[in-house]
């Protein structure tokens, strides 16, 4: 239930925004709108507002929206389709007719069209500069596990070092040493890491990233063999979370777990380890509570991670104060420098995808990397279930995505639009009715291939995991 009300959340906001973008630069323009529509289909709500009596519509499938302008061209097309047109055209005065779509300067029509995108950016902008108003709170970038011949492993990384730099730009958390190594990885590059050891002595790595960026469905620290250093916290529970499978079973907090199924657990992570595997399953618990030691059958509830069934019982760990802070780095910033962190992340975050989708095209990555709504869904789930901070960082993430995904030169998304209004400049008339069809056609077409490849890739995630 929570994954479908993210989900609905995520597409509803973004929809909305990037509509309103469309909507609201339109009316500075003076072109008359219609509609302003949220989901396609059957109407489920519709209100009339305003002097041009637009019609505001919620219809029943959430997968995107529109906003529907005066435009001759569109009249002409829907005269043309005759019967197929269900409601009677109504009249417009030559007053409103100036105030049509195809009537504006070229310049205003790229700027209505450029509103969409823009809106969605600008969201992702906000939400960003609210969050570094914040805080921002991420893990130390500490080595933990270097797993045999990989290659983090030849490149003579040690558990315990801590990454200062890569290719000399200062890193101080796991997600910015994690995007820096994936960009790489994309580009094929063989990096220089500075990290220093538990001694405070520097040493500087070479690692190599070539065929490294290939597959953009596994984690670049999984690929190189570096794991994430989590300290050994003792297996004591400090809060019992409602409606869990450890409330059920009755644990309690300050219970210490001394074994499962008579194996011994001398840290946190080892009942993490066992509880994700045991999805469904009943679990023999032995607990150290005050004086007693207690067995208590627990059955982890199934959790949908990463598209695959994890156990879950619904406990907190009880950490350390010192500990935490030890590998916990906090990064305030001032409401000038926050926005600023936010038109950079963005921005790179823009670039990022872009250059992702050229690597698709160019072969250098997986097609995998592809997303349709089932995934989106997932992770606007897993997000909404990590807390507030979470979910509406995933909404500017995915804000990007569909602002940067609208701007491609593809006939019928926004950027095709502008393609042809450039076009238009260039050539000092515009493109002819027989070219946009033809576009149409093809942007139809490829749009289709890409919903096919990312329902496609949705259902192999779903078989696999």
């Amino acid at each position: 239930m929570l994954t479908i009300f993210a989900f609905i959340i995520t597409i509803g906001v973004i929809v909305t925004i990037h509509e309103y973008g469309h909507f609201q630069v339109a009316r500075w323009c003076g072109v008359k709108v219609l509609r302003f529509s949220i989901g396609f289909g059957k109407p489920l709500w519709r209100k009339t507002f305003g002097v041009d009596k637009t019609e505001f519509v919620l219809a029943a499938i959430p997968l995107g929206g529109y906003v529907k302008m005066l435009d001759e061209n569109e009249l002409k097309a829907e005269r043309e389709a005759g019967d197929a047109v269900a409601e009677p055209q109504p009249h417009y005065s030559e007053t409103d007719l100036a105030r049509a779509f195809n009537r504006q300067s070229v310049y205003k029509r790229i700027a209505i069209v450029l509103a969409g995108p823009a809106a969605n950016l600008l969201l992702a902008i906000l939400i960003y500069w609210l969050l570094f108003m914040q805080g921002v709170v991420g893990m130390r970038p500490i080595i933990g596990q270097v797993e045999i011949n990989s290659i983090a492993a030849q490149a003579n990384f040690a558990p315990g070092e801590m990454i200062k730099s890569i290719d000399g730009e200062a890193v101080s958390t796991w997600t910015e040493a994690s995007w820096a190594l994936l960009g790489a990885a994309l580009e094929n590059k063989t990096v220089e890491i500075t990290a220093m050891n538990e001694s405070n002595e520097l040493h500087i790595h070479k690692l190599n990233l070539e065929g490294q960026g290939d597959d953009a469905e596994v984690h670049i620290l999984k690929k190189i063999g570096m794991g994430i250093f989590r300290p050994n916290v003792p297996p004591v529970i400090e809060k019992i979370l409602p409606g869990g499978a450890a409330q059920e079973a009755g644990l309690l907090a300050d219970d210490e777990v001394l074994s499962i199924d008579g194996v011994r657990t001398e840290a946190w992570k080892d009942v993490v380890i066992v509880v994700k595997a045991s999805a469904g399953r009943d679990l023999q618990f032995k607990i150290a509570r005050q004086q007693e030691t207690l067995i208590v059958t627990v059955t982890p509830k199934a959790v949908k991670e990463n598209n695959v069934d994890v156990g879950k019982i619904g406990a907190a760990v009880k950490v350390d104060k010192a500990q935490l802070e030890a590998i916990l780095v906090k990064k305030q910033y001032s409401t000038l420098g926050s926005l600023g962190k936010a038109v950079s992340k963005t921005w790179e975050t823009s670039v990022f995808s872009l250059k992702m989708m050229w690597y698709m095209v160019t072969g250098k990555t997986s097609w995998k990397g592809i997303s349709g709504p089932v995934t989106i869904a997932t992770y606007a789930g897993e997000s909404a279930g990590l807390g507030i901070k979470a979910f509406i960082g995933f909404i500017a993430l995915v804000s990007i995505s569909i602002g940067i995904l609208n701007l491609l030169p593809i006939p019928v998304l926004d950027g095709g639009h502008l393609m042809y209004y450039m076009a238009e400049i260039i050539k000092g008339s515009a493109v002819s009715e027989q070219t946009m069809l033809l576009g149409q056609k093809i942007g139809f077409a490829l749009l289709g291939l890409l919903m096919t490849l990312a329902i496609f890739n949705d259902i192999n995630r779903i078989v696999a995991g």
